[in-house]
C-alpha cells in the first residue's frame, strides 16, 4: 500500500463508520444470549431455583444493554467504549469460572435418583459461548482503540 492509499484510507475514516468493531459487539451479544438460553432452559430438580440465577439474569440483561451502547459508541468512533468493552469481555471469561463449573460440577438428587445437573456436552458448549462472546467484546475494544488511534493521528496532522 502506498503512501497517498494510507492516507486516503485514513481521510475516509473520518466520513465511515467502524462497522467491524460494532458487528463484533452485537456477535458477543448473540453468544451470550446462546449461552444464557443453554443455561436458563436446564431444569434439573431446583438446582437453578436459587439468587445465583437471579443474579445471573440481572447481569445478562445489564451485559446486553451495556454491548449494545458500547456497539454504537464504536460504530461512531467515540473513543471512550473501548475500555468498557475491554471490561465486559473480561467479565464474560470470569463468569465461565463460576455458573457453569458448579453446575457441571452439582449432583442432585431427584426421587431417590442421582443426576448430573449439567452434562459433559452442555458444559462445553456454555464454555465456548461465553469465550467468543469475550473474545469479540476484546477484539472490538482493540480494534475501535487501534482505529481511533490512527483517526486522531491523522486529524492532528490535519491541523498543521
Amino acid at each position: 500500500m502506498t503512501r497517498e492509499d494510507r492516507t486516503i484510507s485514513r481521510d475516509r475514516m473520518r466520513y465511515t463508520k467502524d462497522k467491524l468493531s460494532s458487528t463484533l459487539v452485537l456477535a458477543a451479544i448473540v453468544f451470550d444470549a446462546l449461552y444464557f438460553v443453554s443455561i436458563y432452559q436446564s431444569d434439573v430438580g431446583s438446582y437453578y431455583y436459587n439468587w445465583v440465577i437471579g443474579a445471573s439474569i440481572i447481569y445478562n440483561l445489564l451485559f446486553m444493554l451495556t454491548a449494545f451502547l458500547c456497539s454504537e459508541g464504536v460504530k461512531s468512533r467515540k473513543s471512550g467504549y473501548s475500555p468498557v468493552l475491554l471490561v465486559i469481555g473480561v467479565m464474560q471469561l470470569v463468569r465461565m469460572f463460576y455458573l457453569p463449573a458448579k453446575a457441571h460440577a452439582a449432583v442432585v438428587t431427584v426421587k431417590g435418583e442421582e443426576l448430573v445437573v449439567m452434562s459433559q456436552k452442555q458444559y462445553v458448549y456454555v464454555l465456548v459461548c461465553l469465550g467468543v462472546s469475550a473474545a469479540c467484546c476484546l477484539t472490538a475494544a482493540v480494534t475501535s482503540y487501534v482505529n481511533n488511534k490512527k483517526l486522531s493521528e491523522y486529524m492532528k496532522t490535519l491541523e498543521q
